[in-house]
Formats: C-alpha cells, structure tokens, sequence
C-alpha cells in the first residue's frame, strides 16, 4: 500500500533564542553544561536578564528536537506531518508559520488556546557545545489529542522525540502514537534525545518503546547511559533488546549503525564546529530522509553525518533550504 507521508513526527515545539558564552558564564548562573534543563519562567527570564548582552545575531527559529529533524528531512524532499503544541501567543503563530513554509503539515482540527508557547535558550561555549534551558510552556501539555490517527496511517515512519518522557501526557500520546502505527504497518523510530532524559526518566522511556521500536536514534553517551553498559561496544549489542535497528551518533568519529543484519561503522566528515546544537536532530532528519528514498544504512548515515557536519560549522540547529540541495549532490542524482 502505497502512503502519503514518508515521516510522521511529534515533540515539543519550542521558539529557540540562541546565546553565545563562556563557560564561567555558565558557572555564575548555575547552568549544568551539554545538556538539556526544564525551567520555569522565572528562570528563563533571569537567564535571558544576566544573557542580554550576548545575544548572538541569530534569528529565532521553530526548534524542539523532532521539529528540527522533520523540517530538515522537509527540506530534503520528503513528505512529512507534525504533531506538536503552541498556544494562541506570537511565537505560536511564529511557529506556525515557520514549520508550514518548510513544508510540513500539521493537525488540520486544532485551534491553538491560550497560554504561552514554549522556548528555548540555547547557550553556546566557545568549544561548540550546546547546553539548554527549556521552558515548556503549553508543550507541556501535548496529549493524545495532538494526534491525527489519518496521517500516523498514512505515513511510512512515525518518529517520536525522547523529550516527551517529561510530560506524562506528552509520554502517553508517544506510547498512542506507537501503538496506531505498529497497528497501521507504520514503522517506528525514537530518538533518545539527551543524556539527562535517560539518565532521569530511563523507565519511562522503556514506557514509550514498549516491546520494542524499528529503529532508534542516540549518541554514543545516551546509547551507554540507556542500556547501563559500559562502552559503546557492549551498548550497540544491549540496543537490540529495544529496536530491530539503530543508528549511535559519535561526533568527529561519525556513526556505528545496525540495520538489523551488520553493524557499520561509518566514517565523520571533517569540520570546524562552532555549534553543535542540532547536529543529532539533523543526523536523524537526513537519516530518515535517505532510507524513506531507497538508500542502504551505510549510504543514509554518510549522508547524514555530511548533513549534521554542515549544521556544526554554522550557529543555529537548521540550514538553509538551499544548502539541503547541495548536500543531496552525489547523494540523490
């Protein structure tokens, strides 16, 4: 049966501000470095009130992990559906905007309410690391009722974001969502997310794999963290309790994929990075993108790794809709 949509996604939506400092910085405000942080309000603005002076010259941007890898594989040429929650503020209609202008469709029957919409702080250090502060605002609140049952049946892959274990209506509505696509002959992808969700919500990602996904997506500390091992060797045969494939991102060392037969090891591609939030996101929007378009593991993480090499040299978690078609140069020709 042939399906409308190649990837059916859903996380967090989140506006991201993105701030360049030093690590000191990071120590007078208390921020936890290389790692994902849920803050309230209050938080957030005392950051942004300390930060004000360092605001780089990025523009905003529609973030939220599993946003950023449907907008890319968007961008690439697939065909994808969104299942998030904004609110009825400025940056909901922003985000809005922003992730149909890449293509993206989402819930035709929703009408965002009121509340705030949730953002993101993502502090730079000078060695390219992302650490973020995240206040979920309405996101917080995403259930099954964000869920199109229609495009999940009508879609090769749904893909969940692991920062949904957060919220227990955002960890039900990925279990519903995994269990109408195994019903549906829909494949299923999850993607870890940070080291601080499997270090502190481990049981309740086990909760949304269930007995298990198609295919997972971490990096190299998330993918020991999870499975308790103690190194990536002993974690990629421990991953395949979870999932039939999986794809270990490992930063300038590239990736070591499983596509359920061989594990592949497949080679970085140079670059000077500057920022590297966003990398992982990217890895596994092109990821996805490539296998949905008939290329092998090997070939779908070489161009995933060129993809995410991309992404780091520059500041912010997206590219360019023209860079999207370079990369596909010799990838898709």
């Amino acid at each position: 049966m042939s399906k409308h949509y190649h990837i059916y996604g859903i996380g967090a939506a989140l506006v991201d501000t993105e701030i360049t400092l030093t690590d000191a910085d990071l120590t007078t405000m208390a921020v936890a470095k290389g790692v994902m942080t849920l803050v309230d309000e209050a938080r957030q603005h005392q950051l942004i009130d300390y930060l004000k002076n360092h605001l780089v010259a990025s523009h905003k941007a529609s973030g939220g992990s599993a946003a950023n890898s449907i907008i890319a594989a968007s961008y690439f040429g697939s065909r994808n559906f969104y299942s998030c929650k904004v609110a009825n503020d400025e940056n909901g209609q922003f985000y809005l905007d922003d992730i149909k202008a890449a293509g993206v469709t989402t819930p035709s029957h929703l009408v965002p309410p009121a509340g705030i919409t949730g953002k993101c702080l993502v502090m730079i250090t000078p060695d390219a690391e992302r650490t973020m502060n995240t206040f979920l605002g309405i996101s917080e609140t995403l259930s099954v009722s964000e869920l199109d049952i229609n495009a999940i049946a009508q879609s090769h892959y749904v893909y969940i974001e692991g920062y949904l274990v957060t919220s227990p209506t955002g960890r039900a509505a990925a279990i519903e969502l995994r269990k109408q696509a195994e019903a549906n002959n829909t494949r299923t992808a999850l993607s870890l997310s940070d080291p601080a969700m499997v270090q502190f919500f481990r049981d309740g990602l086990i909760e949304m794999i269930g007995n298990g996904v198609d295919l997972i997506f971490c990096n190299k500390d998330e993918a020991i963290g999870f499975t308790q091992t103690q190194n990536i060797e002993e974690a990629s045969e421990a991953l395949k309790k979870y999932c039939k494939q999986f794809a270990i991102t490992c930063g300038g060392d590239g990736a070591l994929v499983f596509d359920g037969k061989e594990l592949i090891q497949v080679a970085g591609t140079p670059t000077k990075a500057v920022d590297t939030n966003g990398a992982g996101d990217m890895f596994a929007g092109a990821f996805l993108h490539a296998i949905n378009h008939g290329k092998n593991f090997k070939t779908a993480a070489e161009f995933a790794n060129k993809a995410a090499a991309k992404v780091v040299a520059q500041f912010g978690p997206r590219l360019k809709a023209e860079q999207h078609e370079e990369l596909k140069q010799g990838f898709f020709n």
